[in-house]
């Protein structure tokens, strides 16, 4: 039986080195084939973003091909290979410059503009997204220094989740929102780190061999060089990683403030604006009809360090004006978001309804001052007498084998236009 070491013990099923490192080489470059692959993954994502379908998401992050010089940047800094990073760093920028120009071109064609939840989920990163980048990134890593490659590395590609943050903020560019396209370079960005420190800490613990220099200076200059951007690379993303953790902390205390003190006293909260890196913080709140006095304020304030809420500022708004200003800008808002999609569906009610006979009474009526009539088929249809001319009547169809005669026909048709208000009715005999 073996020491339980050994269940931790990465060297086993370890592929050799000069492998791994020639298969991460390969992967590095975007030219022939990997461009086009990547241009049809980013208008796949691209798709999937705009109609919010899940599954072509994860379609586009399967055929991916961004994560080859991530990776590659791990491993050269893991390695002490200038070459290579230099190699990974261009080959990244290129891929980002293509996938931005893709999903800028295609948004900017595209009619419906929108921004779905799938694309709002990459406007705004929390410390979950640092979270997945980096174990997705150790699993990734050690997935390719495996000789069973195995089932990780299309897990990888959905977890880490590279392609959805640039198709956003190509988005964003192509709608003129700069802070769509901010959140999302941010979020990719995040991503792009963290995968290439867990890349690098792999890389060491498994020992992979620096490069050799025959120039002794070279080799220290280089060392230095690489050492610093690792430094530059590691603190502010940890120092990233804090202040998502508390940004996610604050909030969760905000929201725990309001629910107990106020929501659940009664208090019907209609606006909320919780400002993070405002400097002191800051808390805006409305509600529908409770008005605070100013000791209920202070209350408030004081309460809100019970809760963890410090060098924060609350404002709740009481005056009914800015109360109904808020109100408008977030209705008027919403109506700027209603899709073109939903107009033509609008449209096509509308236009369905000219067609629609509804009115049970008189059909009713019908059948009890008419009853030899029965069976019947009544509605409307477009009757054409010209090229150009058209007209919409009422018909009403009876069996061959009812017993009404012409006079009653006659007396039936003159009712029929009475109860529609004069409109257009034919009476005919069906088969």
């Amino acid at each position: 039986m073996g020491k339980i070491s050994d269940f931790f013990n990465l060297h086993l099923g370890e592929d050799k080195k000069e492998k791994v490192l020639e298969n991460v080489i390969s992967n590095i470059s975007f030219r022939g084939a990997n461009l086009w692959i990547l241009a049809c993954a980013i208008v796949v994502a691209s798709v999937g973003l705009n109609v919010n379908s899940t599954a072509v998401i994860i379609g586009a992050m399967l055929i991916s091909p961004l994560m080859g010089p991530i990776v590659g940047a791990g491993f050269a800094l893991g390695t002490y290979d200038f070459g290579l990073l230099k190699k990974s760093l261009k080959n990244l920028l290129i891929a980002t410059m293509v996938s931005l120009l893709v999903s800028f071109i295609y948004f900017s064609l595209s009619p419906f503009k929108e921004a779905q939840s799938e694309l709002l989920a990459r406007t705004a990163p929390n410390i979950y997204d640092v979270l997945i980048a980096f174990f997705g990134g150790l699993v990734g890593v050690i997935a390719i220094t495996r000789v069973e490659k195995g089932n990780p590395i299309p897990g990888v590609a959905i977890a880490t989740a590279l392609m959805p943050p640039l198709c956003t903020a190509g988005y964003g560019l192509a709608i003129g929102n700069i802070s769509y396209f901010g959140g999302a370079m941010y979020l990719y960005t995040i991503n792009c780190f963290f995968i290439c420190i867990s890349t690098f800490l792999i890389v060491k613990f498994l020992k992979y061999p620096s490069v050799e220099f025959l120039d002794e200076g070279k080799r220290k200059r280089i060392t230095r060089t690489i050492t610093l951007m690792i430094l530059i690379m590691i603190v502010p993303s940890f120092y990233l990683a804090y202040v998502l953790l508390q940004q996610k902390k604050y909030t969760q205390q905000v929201n725990a403030f309001i629910q107990t003190e106020l929501v659940e006293k009664g208090y019907t909260l209609i606006y909320e604006n919780t400002q993070f890196n405002r400097r002191p913080k800051k808390i805006e709140l409305a509600f529908l009809d409770k008005k605070f006095t100013a000791g209920e304020i202070a209350g408030l304030k004081e309460r809100m360090a019970y809760y963890g809420i410090r060098q924060t500022e609350l404002l709740i708004h009481q005056d009914s004006t800015d109360i109904k200003k808020d109100i408008l800008a977030e209705i008027t808002k919403y109506s700027e978001n209603v899709s073109e999609k939903d107009i033509t569906i609008q449209n096509l009610r509308n236009e369905l309804s000219k067609y629609r006979f509804d009115n049970p009474e008189l059909i009713q009526e019908i059948t009890l001052l008419f009853p030899t009539l029965t069976p019947f088929s009544i509605g409307k249809q477009v009757a054409v007498s010209g090229v150009d001319s058209t007209k919409l009547e009422t018909v009403l169809y009876y069996h061959e084998s009812a017993k009404i005669d012409a006079k009653e026909l006659l007396k039936l048709k003159g009712w029929l236009t009475m109860k529609l208000g004069g409109a257009e009715v034919r009476v005919l005999k069906g088969d």
